[in-house]
């Protein structure tokens, strides 16, 4: 184990106006978070026992490389300083020790190193925040990725299509297709691609990203997780349910059969079937849900982020 930084008496003073927090304060908070973190990941971790595989779960844990154990870490943001702590705590990554004995972020060493991420994901969510949302994609990104595939080829070849494919090609070709997601369009087959009305690339990201769109929404939980430490654990688990819930979404509105599965609430998923009228509308009803609660989660991010910097600057 490294031995963690001590923070010298003659920096106490610039320490002065962080939040303090004893130990009757945080650990029922960290308790609570481990606890829902636990309740959360029970089933994958179940699964995971058995090797099983769970094809619209497990995107949260293939695609996005959190593991459960990084999910149940609670941090409580920048800016704390947790009396009472043990000092074990120092040695989890950009932590250390106060000239006092307790256990902070320490803020300059992260940022010296997350700097630039930190620089690219408040550019990022900032925009998004900003930015009218779309509803009229309808989800038609995952037909795309099957788009003219034969069955050996599609993404997930555990579950059938639902109409066919013939009927799915049918259904890319007789829409308009407008996804302006990058890690999206960039599995669109090389048929799709061309159909689609943009052309997403990684740089051109934060000028096309927009909150109504589920991938997008899922991404808060990204964003979340990659920004470690200075994020409260309570708005990382926030992003999570958030994620979650728009794949059941992501994946009910594909062209996928997905009706033997049950959601997180123990019920069957029901398609919709977003080729129909009344599909679309109620993709674009949930879409609308999603994207407010999308710009809550992103809010409560710049805030993390504000309040990262403003303790940073103080050194």
């Amino acid at each position: 184990m490294p031995t963690p930084a001590l923070i010298p008496p003659a920096a106490a003073s610039h320490r002065q106006h962080l939040r303090h927090l004893d130990a009757a304060e945080w650990v029922p908070r960290e308790r609570a978070h481990q606890a829902r973190a636990d309740a959360l990941t029970a089933a994958h971790r179940e699964r995971r026992s058995r090797h099983e595989t769970h094809p619209i779960e497990d995107f949260l844990w293939t695609y996005y490389s959190v593991k459960p154990s990084e999910l149940r870490r609670w941090h409580p943001g920048a800016g704390v300083v947790l009396t009472g702590a043990p000092v074990d705590r120092a040695a989890w990554r950009y932590y250390t020790v106060t000239a006092t004995q307790d256990v902070t972020v320490e803020l300059p060493a992260y940022f010296a190193r997350r700097g630039a991420t930190v620089d690219y994901v408040e550019r990022l969510v900032r925009a998004t925040l900003e930015r009218p949302p779309l509803y009229g994609c309808f989800g038609l990104h995952e037909w795309a990725m099957v788009y003219r595939l034969g069955p050996d080829q599609v993404r997930h070849a555990g579950l059938p299509l639902r109409v066919g494919h013939a009927a799915t090609d049918a259904v890319v070709e007789s829409h308009r297709i407008a996804c302006t997601h990058f890690d999206a369009y960039r599995f669109f087959t090389a048929a799709a691609a061309p159909l689609n009305t943009l052309t997403p690339t990684r740089d051109t990201q934060p000028d096309t990203e927009q909150a109504g769109c589920l991938h997008a929404g899922m991404d808060v939980y990204k964003w979340a997780a990659k920004l470690g430490p200075i994020v409260p654990g309570e708005l990382l688990l926030d992003a999570f349910v958030l994620a979650r819930d728009i794949r059941e979404v992501d994946m009910r509105a594909s062209p996928y059969d997905v009706t033997g599965f049950a959601g997180a609430d123990g019920l069957p998923l029901t398609p919709i079937a977003i080729e129909a009228p009344d599909g679309k509308r109620t993709y674009a009803e949930l879409q609308r849900g999603f994207a407010a609660r999308g710009n809550a989660l992103r809010e409560r991010l710049l805030a993390a982020i504000a309040v990262a910097r403003a303790h940073c600057s103080a050194h």
